[in-house]
């Protein structure tokens, strides 16, 4: 569970369809305080301000919501300079040019596209530990976004990279700061509707594999709900002794090689799960009416 009072600093806020909006909104029902971050005034004034219509504008005024890019090493310090003490920290951040570093083709000719990427998406996650541990006197949590980076899925190409990358140093940096008890972890959650999903050439695509390939049903709305119950965990005290991990919350398609065989794809609703089940115990019982009518012969 969150440490009620205790203060969390959620990066990456969007709107409202965001990870890090669910997953802040979550924090600030058990309890927690929510410290938003969004990369400047800009972006909050096309996508929050404008685009959360969703939201009635005195919740708009209530949340706490500060700017920091996190490719400006003094943003980043001076973020965490104005907080005493902090109980975790999301990183919900990641970008990569879809015109160079997305679509059908690996293209390395935009060097610093592919740069930018890598240091958004990854390299960011350390400058944001490492100014964040310096405020987390009594230890902490440190939780970051991925996507299934073990396997490759068309379109998705340099991001693809930049996930494995960051899984990768999610492992180094639960080395670097275990020491501070600090624990640092990922989630890797299934694909989700989200703003920074709609810039992923053919996500449609994507979202009907998952569809063949989940043994549970995935929505690519609704559970966002159910990622940030993944990194709330992550985040409380319940994971004190989890770090260096990286927890799939995808329906459990990491695991499936292939598709699903008709027979194994989910059924779309638990009433038809009980309907087929009462139709499985109206055969047997008549099977074994048979069975007994037959001794009676």
């Amino acid at each position: 569970m969150i440490k009620k009072g205790g203060t969390y600093v959620v990066m990456g806020l969007l709107n409202t369809d965001s990870i890090a909006y669910a997953t802040g909104k979550m924090i600030e029902d058990q309890g927690g305080k929510v410290i938003y971050t969004v990369q400047n005034e800009r972006l909050k004034k096309i996508f929050f301000d404008r685009g959360c219509t969703d939201l009635p504008q005195e919740v708009k005024d209530e949340m706490d919501i500060r700017y920091c890019d996190v490719t400006v090493e003094e943003e980043v310090r001076d973020l965490f300079k104005e907080i005493d003490d902090l109980n975790g920290i999301v990183h919900s951040i990641g970008f990569a040019n879809p015109k160079t570093c997305l679509g059908d083709t690996i293209y390395t000719h935009a060097v610093e596209d592919i740069k930018q990427g890598f240091h958004i998406s990854c390299a960011s996650l350390a400058t944001v530990s490492q100014f964040a541990q310096e405020r987390m006197s009594k230890g902490g949590s440190i939780v970051t976004l991925t996507f299934s980076s073990q396997v490759v899925f068309p379109f998705y190409n340099w991001m693809g990279v930049n996930k494995a990358a960051l899984e990768a140093l999610v492992r180094a940096l639960a080395r670097e700061y275990g020491r501070e008890h600090v624990r640092v972890n990922a989630v890797s959650a299934g694909p989700l509707a989200t703003k920074a999903a709609k810039s992923i050439p053919h996500f449609a695509h994507l979202a009907r594999v998952w569809k063949k390939m989940s043994p549970l049903p995935w929505d690519v709305i609704k559970d966002k709900t159910a990622v940030a119950h993944a990194v709330v965990f992550l985040l409380g005290e319940g994971s004190k002794k989890i770090t260096g991990q990286t927890l799939y919350v995808d329906g459990g398609a990491s695991v499936i090689g292939g598709e699903l065989l008709p027979r194994e794809r989910p059924l779309k609703s638990m009433p038809a799960k009980k309907k087929a089940a009462a139709k499985a115990r109206l055969e047997r019982m008549r099977a074994l009416q048979a069975s007994h009518e037959q001794e009676a012969d």
